[in-house]
Formats: structure tokens, C-alpha cells, sequence
């Protein structure tokens, strides 16, 4: 028996549909030969977000109250100029000492820091010379009186009708002859440093002084000593170096292109580290007119009153001078971001966003800075909170 075989039969499909299925799979087949490259080529890019400037920080509203702004206006400034400087002797109280005669250093009697009086003796110096010249004295002295006895004869010779005259008037020319040599072996043996009482000694008795001293010339304070026992010491050699420091000159180097702000009679402000918080008062004295060629200074000075000698030649000081008050743009130094070795300040773009912005200040005068370049006037400038908002941008940008 044959099995019975269910035949289904189905119409032909129309040309229009045979034409669409064929369509649909070269398309699909199109689509399968496309690898992720081809896919990746042929998708449209997408827009990317603008880039975030990094010197930009953005607060929200309720942190914004924490930074005071301030209007960049002109401002009345005293410029100042720091200057660096040294505590000096003031010279026109410096002297400078030196035996008178040639000779060999006995004794030494004043250091270095002793205080001395003038007329005090600082060393002996025992010298040929001034044997010599204290005999040349006893000559002159002698000579002195023999021509005044001459002189006493004379006049009684004429008064006995003996002489005339003339050989009265020839006695009487060499008593003043004598006297004026008697005079200056006098004042020879004081420039060789032999006192008056010593002198009137050696008058009256004959008595040679064996040594001289060398004497201060000026009361003060013993600075330097270049004399040893036994040496030998030549005039004009400087022994000792005797300074009043009562008042001192404070020295320092002006720059050649700030040399033309700085007159003399501007008060300046001296500090002095050694002295810690303490302020000084003075005033220019002297501006040099030459420049340096090694430093490119040019020398400015100043004197101060020294009667407790706190200033000790040598100290370290700073001068601050003090210009023209002048009307300038100025920012507070609590304003003031150092970044990148560059000073900056942080400018209010609009409500809660601000700019880190590079300027060029100049040195402080008291708690502002004058504005020399990078912002025009009317810039908001944060005067309160700079720091907190620098660091609220360091965060934003790390993240």
C-alpha cells in the first residue's frame, strides 16, 4: 500500500516581490563584508566639549561672600626704595696716629676698643732724634742768655759813656736772634711729642727726657693698632686709628638708574637687623657723583647720632628712602599670588568666577604695592581671600 504523500502547492510570487527580496539581501550581504574600521570611519564625530582655562576657578554663590573685591583705583603712594648698607666711622671723627720722630716702640699702652682722651699717651718711642733735639735746645738756651747778659752789659757800658750806640742795637738783634731759636727748639721738641712739663724741666735742670710718647689726638675709641714692642716706627706710619663714634655714617649703593630719584636732604629710614625692631630717622647727606665700575652703584650716605653706641662699625643695615607721594594704581599685598615665580592677582570675571591674572608690581610701600603693569583701572581685584581661591583652583584642576 502506497503512503500517502500530502503535496502543497503554492503560487508563484509576483516579479515586483522576487525584485525586493533580492534587494534586501545584497544589502545585507554589503553590510556583513563592512568590518568595525569601516564602521568606525563612517560614523559622523561627535562635538567635544570646550577646554576648562586653568586659570579659572569657579566658587559657588554661598562661597562667594568669602572674597572681599575691590575696584582698581589711584591711590596717593609714597614710593620707597630699599638699599642695602653698612655702619661706617664717620671719618671727619677719625684719626689716624703716628709717632713724630723715627725710632724704636718702647712701650704699648692702648688696644683695640679702649677708650681714649685726648693728650693720653698710647706708646713710647725711644729715638736719637730727639736727644738731638733737646740738646740743640739746651744750645738755644744757652745762647739765649749769654745774649741777654750781653745785652745788660751793653746797657751799662752806655750809660758810662763807654760804647755807643750801635753796639747796644747789635747786643739787643742777637737777643731776639737767640730768643726766636730758643722758641722753635722749643716747639720742635712738642712736635717730637716731649710734654711742656718735660720741656721746662729739661730748661731748668737739663734734665733729657730718654723717650717720647705718641699721643691721641682726639678722644674716642681705639679702632686699630699696627704697633708692636720693639718695632721700629717711622713718622707718617699710622700706629693707632682713634674714631668718635658718637656719630656714625650709615653707607650704601644707590643703582646707576635709581641715582637720578635720590637728592640729598630725603629723609630715609635706616634698619638695622643687629638692633631688631628699632628705626632709625635720618637724612641723605652726600649722593655720590661717580659710578662704580665693579658694583654699578653709585654711593649715597647717611649720619646718625650714636650716644648709647649701639652702631658698631660694620653692622649690616638697610636704608629705606622715601620719594614724592605720587598718584598710582596699587594693589594690597594680601592680594598678591606668587605662581610660577611671577606675581598674580585674581580678577572677578562675573558673579562666582575668577581669573588668575600675571602682573609686574613694584616694591611695597606699607601694606600696598604699586601696579606697574597688567590690569587697567576699574579691574575687581580680590583684596581678601587670594590664597583660599588659589588653592579652591589648585583642587579644581587636579580633579
Amino acid at each position: 500500500m502506497k503512503p500517502i504523500m500530502n503535496t502543497f502547492k503554492h503560487p508563484p510570487l509576483p516579479l515586483a516581490t522576487l525584485a525586493t527580496l533580492a534587494l534586501a539581501l545584497l544589502c545585507a550581504f554589503t553590510l556583513s563584508a563592512c568590518g568595525p574600521a569601516d564602521k568606525a570611519a563612517s560614523a559622523t564625530p561627535a562635538a567635544e566639549a570646550p577646554a576648562t582655562d586653568p586659570l579659572e576657578v569657579r566658587v559657588k554663590p554661598e562661597m562667594a561672600a568669602q572674597f572681599q573685591v575691590q575696584k582698581l583705583a589711584p591711590v596717593a603712594l609714597v614710593p620707597t626704595q630699599d638699599v642695602a648698607g653698612r655702619i661706617e666711622a664717620n671719618d671727619r671723627l677719625v684719626t689716624r696716629i703716628g709717632a713724630s720722630v723715627t725710632g724704636r716702640v718702647t712701650d704699648v699702652l692702648a688696644e683695640v676698643g679702649d677708650r681714649v682722651k685726648t693728650g693720653q699717651a698710647l706708646a713710647y718711642v725711644a729715638s736719637p732724634e730727639l736727644t738731638t733735639a733737646q740738646l740743640a735746645f739746651l744750645r738755644a738756651h744757652a745762647a739765649s742768655q749769654l745774649a741777654e747778659r750781653a745785652v745788660e752789659r751793653a746797657r751799662q757800658l752806655i750809660q758810662a759813656d763807654v760804647i755807643g750806640s750801635a753796639e747796644l742795637q747789635r747786643r739787643e738783634s742777637e737777643l731776639s736772634i737767640a730768643r726766636a731759636e730758643l722758641r722753635a727748639a722749643g716747639d720742635q721738641l712738642q712736635l717730637m711729642g716731649l710734654p711742656a712739663g718735660a720741656i721746662e724741666q729739661l730748661r731748668s735742670q737739663g734734665t733729657l727726657a730718654a723717650k717720647t710718647a705718641v699721643v691721641a689726638t682726639l678722644s674716642g675709641v681705639v679702632i686699630e693698632r699696627q704697633v708692636s714692642r720693639g718695632q721700629v716706627a717711622q713718622p707718617g706710619d699710622p700706629l693707632f686709628t682713634v674714631a668718635d663714634l658718637g656719630n656714625v655714617w650709615v653707607v650704601g649703593g644707590l643703582p646707576e638708574q635709581a641715582a637720578r630719584s635720590v637728592q640729598p636732604g630725603q629723609a630715609v629710614e635706616i634698619e638695622v637687623p643687629a638692633l631688631g625692631a628699632q628705626r632709625l630717622q635720618g637724612k641723605i647727606v652726600y649722593v655720590g657723583d661717580t659710578v662704580s665700575p665693579e658694583t654699578r652703584t653709585v654711593t649715597i650716605r647717611t649720619q646718625v647720632d650714636n650716644t648709647r653706641r649701639d652702631l658698631k662699625p660694620q653692622m649690616l643695615a638697610t636704608m629705606r628712602i622715601a620719594a614724592a607721594p605720587q598718584q598710582v594704581l596699587a594693589v594690597p599685598a594680601a592680594a598678591v599670588v606668587r605662581e610660577n615665580d611671577r606675581d598674580h592677582v585674581f580678577v572677578r570675571q562675573a558673579e562666582g568666577r575668577y581669573r588668575l591674572t600675571p602682573v609686574e608690581l613694584g616694591a611695597a610701600s606699607g601694606a600696598l604695592r604699586p601696579l606697574l603693569k597688567g590690569l587697567p583701572e576699574g579691574s575687581e581685584v580680590v583684596v581678601e581671600g587670594a590664597f583660599h581661591l588659589n588653592n579652591e583652583r589648585k583642587r579644581a584642576e587636579l580633579e
